[in-house]
């Protein structure tokens, strides 16, 4: 390793990547962020203030004394008119730990928390609505605004997950019927809507639909956060002595073991929290900084040097040119650099504020490589040039691309660049661009983007696509419909679905690798656009058809012919059709941006409109390396493998040919044969207390306002994104192999003298493949089977031959023992592939031996 390579490594050591970070005790570098839909309303930010000023106390109660919210900065939205407010640095809306917006229709006011991670891991983010910070008679039904935020904070943070069930509300235990709760020790009573007792259904010996569990007001236990945040004495989180391991909770299925012991054991604080000594006293108080990003400030910092002639140099051109033309937005401000051997002003900054402004921009776009990679000089100029408008560049972004490795040494710029406050996004063209470019995306905010040579997969168009700032608004934001490429000397066909939700500023780009091919674009109605009436840059070898007003909602058809042999791309992007109605929006990212090949990677989609999960739609990631090779994957979302739950809109799946090197994430979603359906799935969130008990009388809280439940047609649509790149560096020269994923979706019925069991088959590597068997036990005590697995009973399973990964599994089993009435039993499965390497234990799932109970409980 040479000097200067060491001389990056200890910069990127030194340096702190943007995030929640601890200062000592206290947390740090917190966002809080409010939605340009939310009207301008200044006494929210007191109410957060408040909130959070409180949450510090709760926090510092509920682990030992050990951490509590130091710092938090509030965004704002642009849209908000006051002088008190800072320049925001690398804070966005769209990395906001805590999101302040317009109700999700599954949730209403209640807040909540998006998690679909696994077990330990951090979650996207809070969701508060401005109405539970300004409703002060929601306190009484979901407790103190600090409580709930620590309640959140716990998902959000360190992974963990509820300890009440909406959907299981209530099980049966040795004889009893219990509420489903964490600790036990908290009491309460059993009554219908109407305060009556109530009924017991024979048939599973629980309560009828609309029992709920009314807690005692006064309790004697201060456990636990996760299942009542709401009561007085709750205080803390359920400790690994009193967690109650047979409740049908996320917790227990997601994590089988105490919030507590997951905090101190597996979440990314587990180090800290081990050696951190409590303060002897209170907490000082958090600070904030209430800040607001305006209209974008943007430079692109160009690489021209030698290594970038010809095809890379046209892409570049014409990456460029749709970034300018269709990306950013009215109002921004946006210069040009380039640099070789030196570095150049191409453009100071410029207000676009006409179509002929984006025209005169993409004139001043470079055509010329030669010279060497001093990728110094461009990054300073580009920061000057960011500091003409108003003197400094905190907030203002630089779109740095380059294609080699840094002639100069970059250890006298980079560290100084990330310390101006500039977000920094990142493009790394081809396998040789330096290998700082990613954390020096990381330590500022930005993002970090990586394109193959590859012309037919359009990474670098789609990697500037994918440079957005968004506030909040998804009617604002552009959305990329459809991208194809072809490598023809006839015709090149296709149709772009432009679907309801979108149609505004709807644009077709098309790129062509030699001569102007002819083109023609039909809408759905028959109109047809020629060559005459789109936009033709010669130098960048881009044609673009702009449509005027609104797209015609449907099939466009286009027809592209070609007399040689060339390359040619069509993208599409377009926004919401209607102010008040945000498009069908999809969000890509890796659990990872550096793997080292210890964990697994999983690839996320998350697909929705307005925060409606949209389920059941086809999605296809791409995952290609720097060195051109891509590979395929088909997202799921059925709740079993990488995914985390069934049908809410996030798919997901392990990618086990993980290549050494940096790859990109592109995104395909559609909809073409209508199945996919819009869901009001609420998973979790701030628990609602229906009422409490007092001194043996029921008091009611307010009813909890009803949400729609309705499945609804989304229609045919089509949408391409591009996520953040990643990087990959393992020991050896092939990818690590792993186990069988856990089965997180066993499930258990009795029937008779058998015992009926499904699950969905995992894969001889993680969720791929098909494994080799099953090793299925079961207990009448849960503590054994959880602690002590290859002692269990266990079922003959030879004649069980595992389906590939992704299957359903069910079969029966005869337990050769009677089970007698009112028993419950509990099973779990282990999978083994065909090194005998065995999965992690599955999560338990329990059955009772039913029989008749009483009419009332």
């Amino acid at each position: 390793m040479d000097s200067r390579t060491v001389s990056v490594l200890l910069w990127m050591l030194l340096s702190s990547s943007t995030g929640i970070k601890l200062d000592g005790n206290g947390y740090v570098d917190v966002t809080i962020a409010i939605s340009s839909r939310v009207p301008q309303d200044n006494t929210l930010i007191d109410k957060i203030k408040d909130m959070v000023t409180k949450g510090s106390i709760h926090l510092h109660q509920a682990l030992d004394k050990k951490v509590y919210f130091k710092e938090a900065t509030i965004l704002v939205p642009p849209n908000w008119n006051s002088k008190d407010f800072t320049k925001a640095r690398a804070e966005s809306y769209e990395k906001a730990n805590i999101r302040i917006d317009n109700a999700n229709p599954a949730y209403g006011d209640e807040p909540y928390t998006l998690q679909y991670g696994e077990c330990g891991n951090e979650a996207q983010f809070i969701h508060f609505t401005p109405n539970f910070l300004r409703d002060d008679t929601l306190i009484k039904t979901y407790g103190s605004r600090g409580n709930v935020l620590v309640h959140e904070w716990a998902h959000l943070r360190w992974g963990v997950y509820d300890e009440y069930s909406e959907t299981n509300p209530f099980y049966y235990s040795n004889g009893h019927i219990e509420a489903t709760r964490c600790s036990k020790n908290i009491k309460g009573q059993f009554y219908d809507e109407s305060r009556q007792p109530c009924q017991t259904d024979p048939q599973t010996l629980l309560p009828t639909k609309g029992c709920k569990f009314f807690p005692n007001k006064y309790q004697n236990t201060d456990s636990s956060i996760m299942f009542l945040p709401s009561l007085d004495s709750v205080s803390t989180f359920c400790r690994e002595n009193e967690h109650n391991y047979e409740a049908p909770n996320l917790q227990n299925k997601k994590c089988g073991k105490a919030t507590r012991t997951v905090i101190f054991e597996d979440s990314v604080d587990k180090d800290a929290l081990r050696s951190l000594k409590p303060l002897l006293s209170s907490p000082p108080a958090p600070t904030f900084k209430v800040v607001q990003r305006m209209h974008r400030v943007v430079c692109l910092v160009l690489d021209v040097s030698g290594s970038m002639k010809g095809p890379r140099m046209l892409r570049l051109q014409q990456a460029a040119t749709h970034f300018l033309q269709n990306i950013i937005e009215d109002q921004a401000s946006a210069g040009i650099v380039t640099f070789s051997t030196d570095a150049k002003t191409l453009s100071h900054l410029t207000t676009i504020d006409s179509e002929s402004t984006r025209e005169k921009l993409i004139k001043l776009l470079p055509k010329v490589a030669e010279g060497w990679t001093y990728i110094c000089k461009g990054l300073n100029l580009g920061l000057k040039v960011l500091e003409k408008d108003n003197g400094d560049v905190m907030g203002d972004e630089i779109i740095f691309l380059t294609d080699g490795e840094a002639t100069d040494n970059i250890n006298t710029c980079v560290p100084a660049a990330i310390k101006s406050g500039a977000i920094i996004h990142t493009i790394a063209l081809g396998d040789k661009a330096d290998k700082a470019l990613r954390e020096m995306a990381d330590q500022t905010g930005g993002k970090f983007i990586t394109a193959s040579d590859d012309i037919l997969s359009n990474q670098l168009l789609h990697g500037f696509s994918s440079i957005t700032i968004p506030t909040g608004d998804q009617t604002k934001d552009p959305v990329q419909i459809d991208s194809a490429g072809k490598k023809t000397s006839d015709w090149f066909n296709g149709t772009v679905l432009v679907d309801k939700t979108i149609g505004t500023k709807t644009s077709f780009t098309i790129t062509y690798e030699k001569s102007l091919p002819d083109i023609s674009i039909q809408s759905p109605s028959g109109s047809t656009y020629k060559q005459i009436q789109m936009r033709h840059d010669e130098a960048a070898k881009t044609v673009t058809l702009k449509v005027p007003g609104t797209a015609q909602p449907g099939d466009w058809k286009y027809s592209i012919q070609t007399t040689i042999s060339q390359s040619l791309t069509i993208t599409a992007t377009s926004q919401a059709a209607r102010a008040d109605v945000p498009p069908i929006v999809v969000k890509a990212r890796m659990n990872q941006q550096f793997s080292d090949g210890t964990k697994p990677l999983i690839v996320f989609a998350e697909v929705s409109q307005n925060y409606r999960p949209v389920i059941k739609a086809e999605v296809w990631a791409t995952l290609e390396s720097e060195s051109g090779s891509a590979q395929e994957l088909q997202l799921l979302d059925n709740g079993a493998g990488a995914d985390a739950f069934k049908d809410d809109g996030v798919y997901s799946r392990y990618f086990t040919q993980m290549k050494k090197g940096r790859s990109s994430l592109k995104v395909r979603v559609k909809n073409l044969d209508g199945q996919a359906r819009f869901t009001i799935q609420k998973r979790d969130g701030a628990p609602y207390v229906p009422g409490y008990v007092v001194n043996g009388v029921v008091e009611l809280n307010n009813p909890k306002p009803p949400v729609s439940e309705e499945s609804l047609e989304v229609g045919r649509f089509t949408r391409t994104v591009t996520g953040e790149s990643f990087e990959v560096a393992f020991t050896g020269s092939t990818p690590p192999n792993f186990p069988p994923n856990k089965i997180t979706d066993l499930s258990a019925e009795i029937q008779e003298d058998s015992v009926l069991l499904n699950w969905t088959a995992p894969g001889e590597d993680l969720d791929q493949g098909t494994a080799k068997s099953y090793e299925i036990r079961w207990s009448f005590d849960l503590k054994e089977l959880r602690l002590n697995f290859s002692n269990a009973h266990v079922f003959n399973t030879s004649a069980v031959s595992p389906q590939e990964a992704g299957s359903v599994e069910q079969h029966s089993f005869n337990p050769n023992i009677t089970i007698q009435n009112g028993t419950t039993v509990f099973f779990a499965v282990q999978s083994v592939d065909k090194k005998s390497v065995k999965s992690e234990i599955s999560n338990i799932a329990q059955a009772l031996k039913m029989l008749p109970g009483p009419d009332t409980c």
